[in-house]
């Protein structure tokens, strides 16, 4: 079952950094993309970062170089570290998937809310001092 689980969200002073994780079974999905999102309070959701099936990756310009998005062999957790972060990067973190059934392959779509199927219930990131 695909459904995304997220943890590792908290409070950390600027400059200090966080690794959130992602739980999602995706041994059985021909091809997938994964997706962080994030939402500020008052502000629209956004799209962070995203990975395929093959780990060819994907940052927004606010993030990159600061976030790594990663994934373990066997394929059922992901991380994003999360280095030199700012008050800006306070909000809901959300992990998303979509799968592509009829695909061996299938690359990212635009990190768009609407493009992803299954969603987290979202782990709180606030950077604070």
């Amino acid at each position: 079952h695909v459904q995304p689980v997220e943890s590792g969200g908290g409070l950390v002073q600027p400059g200090g950094s966080l690794r959130l994780s992602c739980a999602a079974s995706l041994y059985a999905a021909r091809s997938y993309c994964i997706a962080w999102f994030r939402q500020a309070p008052g502000k629209e959701r956004e799209g962070v970062a995203n990975r395929d099936k093959y780990g060819n990756t994907f940052y927004a310009d606010s993030v990159k170089g600061r976030f790594t998005f990663s994934q373990d062999s066997a394929k059922s957790a992901l991380y994003l570290q999360m280095n030199s972060l700012t008050p800006e990067d306070t909000g809901m973190y959300y992990c998303a998937a979509k799968v592509f059934a009829d695909y061996d392959y299938f690359p990212c779509p635009a990190m768009v809310v609407n493009q992803f199927n299954y969603w987290g219930q979202g782990t709180q990131v606030t950077v604070s001092s």
